[in-house]
């Protein structure tokens, strides 16, 4: 039987809300199983650009990352979200150690290619190495990975968090049972933007894909969705969208994805 592994990735209003942070870490160390977190942190960024008068451009949730936005993105990706969550986490007696996809060279990803759009310095993921993470899992450290990848070359590359908590739960899936869990300020995938109880409790592949023709699931929840399923076709067990709540099953109110 394998062990049970949780991929657990928090962003949107959940970092930039000192106490509601600190209140998902608190329910993220008290979870049971062997564990990863990944965060992203792009409201940060996206603040910090602004500060120094770099416009941020956004399509379809991902961000356009030239030279200059890139330096930005590393310092509070890998550096100040990276090393504050692992600290509080410390705080909370949860070994953790910071990681991005540059160190034990864990995952490498080249520029992502597309004909229409040049998105800068944005990875799109080529390989996931998890021996030596396995080695920390194993030894009760808890991994929590950065939005930041490298290409083997030198060079850093920003990388949607979303798809590096898929790609790393398809990689692990061989060795545990992997459920991956995608937590936001939201309670789920939501049928209407602006009514909470509108929460969708399974999500069908089909379904998704007729919702997202007709606009209703857009925007930044495009990539949990993409990668959610992605991860379901490729061996991981479950994957579910929703509250932090839904870490240690606080909660009934949750999305469910579904091939």
């Amino acid at each position: 039987m394998k062990q049970k592994l949780d991929i657990i990735k928090i962003g949107g209003d959940l970092l930039d809300k000192p106490e509601t942070l600190l209140s998902v870490l608190k329910m993220f160390s008290e979870n049971k199983n062997l564990k990863i977190l990944v965060h992203g942190g792009g409201k940060s960024a996206t603040k910090w650009s602004e500060k120094l008068g770099l416009k941020p451009k956004l399509i379809d949730g991902k961000r356009i990352t030239n030279a200059e936005n890139l330096e930005i993105v590393v310092m509070i990706y890998a550096g100040l979200i990276n090393k504050s969550v692992v600290a509080q986490l410390q705080s909370l007696q949860c070994n953790a150690v910071g990681l991005s996809g540059a160190d034990l060279n864990s995952i490498r990803a080249n520029k992502k290619s597309n004909p229409d759009i040049d998105f800068g310095f944005v990875g799109e993921i080529e390989s996931i190495h998890i021996s030596n993470l396995n080695v920390l899992l194993l030894s009760n450290f808890c991994p929590v990975f950065s939005a930041i990848t490298h290409n083997g070359k030198g060079q850093l590359l920003n990388t949607n968090a979303d798809s590096i908590a898929a790609q790393l739960s398809i990689a692990f899936s061989f060795t545990y049972e992997v459920r991956l869990l995608f937590c936001f300020e939201k309670s789920g995938v939501l049928f209407n933007s602006q009514d909470e109880n509108s929460v969708i409790p399974i999500l069908q592949k089909q379904n998704y894909l007729a919702l997202k023709e007709q606009g209703i699931i857009k925007d930044g929840m495009l990539p949990k969705l993409e990668n959610g399923f992605l991860a379901l076709q490729n061996g991981v067990r479950e994957v579910c969208i929703g509250k932090p709540e839904i870490i240690n099953g606080n909660t009934n109110l949750f999305s469910k994805l579904s091939l």
